[in-house]
């Protein structure tokens, strides 16, 4: 139940076994536990470093249990801490990929590249897409952003993705949260899920993007509006690139089985991207369609934000936001 905190296995029975008799020998911990003494020294030292213990003050040779109550408490929160951190780091990394995308996509390369193919057009798109799947070997890895998915496009999904997991191909999507709101949606997912693949979803994507093979990378030519085309990327540097950015979400993203966790944090992930999103100088509708939900449902996220953080207008809004943190100062 302590994994997460570090508190594992034998650590955390002799914890308990300290906590029950406070002072203890090493010796009568092995015995009560039918440890060796050895594995018990090694768990006093995995105790130590979690700051779990204390040496007695009228006997340093004696080994006290720390309360609970504070010691859990430390933990706890430096475990928010570290979250906190990966969930900055993998904004940064967002930014730094959708601005890579934007970059490649330029009309440099496209005018000096040899590893590149332009569709302009969207029936040029799902033409190429078809083609590409059909001869993917491995695996394909995509963010599928905007939202909850239409009952159109879900139907239109489906014999692809079937003849696609029935070659015992690996398929990985990350949906944004919002789709968690959506029985249609989260239902596709759940049948994705029953055919092999794996779904999951995160707060907040740049940009749709599907890998393959991790060979080619199909991007749109402008990350705003999908409907103006895509480009295939197969610059081996690039992909390589996009693939670890995927792997990086991939890792903190929520399996669809899973219900989304309550976090302890005052701010949820949703709440900062918006923040950061609004910071950037996006317009509200922008916004809303960047993480996935109605323009209805991004007012009240601002409204409530607001208040908590006891904002008059947007511009204090943005001011009281980097005074507590929510917003990467840099």
């Amino acid at each position: 139940m302590l994994d997460s905190l570090g508190l594992q296995g034998p650590a955390e029975a002799v914890y308990r076994e300290m906590l029950r008799e406070p002072g203890i020998t090493t010796a009568e911990v092995a015995a009560n536990l039918a440890m060796e003494e050895r594995d018990v020294r090694r768990a006093l030292d995995t105790l130590a470093d979690l700051a779990l213990i204390r040496r007695s003050w009228q006997d340093p040779s004696t080994l006290l249990p720390v309360n609970p109550e504070a010691g859990l408490k430390a933990l706890l929160a430096k475990r928010q801490a570290e979250v906190a951190r990966r969930q900055l780091e993998i904004e940064q990394i967002q930014a730094e990929a959708a601005q890579l995308v934007a970059d490649y996509t330029s009309e440099f390369f496209f005018r000096h590249g040899q590893e590149l193919e332009r569709l302009t057009t969207i029936e040029a798109v799902r033409h190429r897409i078809n083609d590409l799947v059909q001869n993917v070997e491995d695996e394909t890895l995509a963010f599928a952003p905007g939202g909850p998915q239409t009952p159109e496009n879900r139907a239109a999904s489906r014999p692809l993705a079937t003849s696609v997991l029935s070659r015992s191909v690996s398929m990985k999507t990350i949906y944004l949260d919002s789709i968690r709101n959506d029985p249609g949606s989260v239902e596709h997912a759940q049948w994705l899920v029953s055919m092999g693949a794996e779904t999951r979803t995160a707060p907040y994507l740049p940009a749709r993007m599907q890998i393959l093979d991790r060979k080619a990378a199909l991007l749109p030519l402008n990350p705003e509006d999908s409907s103006q085309g895509a480009v295939v990327v197969r610059e081996p540097g690039i992909v390589t690139t996009l693939c670890a950015f995927f792997d990086t979400v991939w890792r903190t993203a929520t399996p669809i089985a899973e219900v989304k966790p309550r976090s302890d944090e005052p701010f949820s992930p949703q709440n900062r991207q918006l923040l950061q999103l609004l910071a950037q100088g996006h317009t509200d509708e922008v916004a809303a369609r960047k993480l996935g939900i109605s323009l209805r449902t991004e007012r009240r996220m601002i409204s409530e934000l607001s208040e908590r953080l006891g904002a008059k207008s947007r511009f204090q809004l943005g001011q009281r936001a980097t005074q507590t943190g929510l917003l990467d100062p840099s």
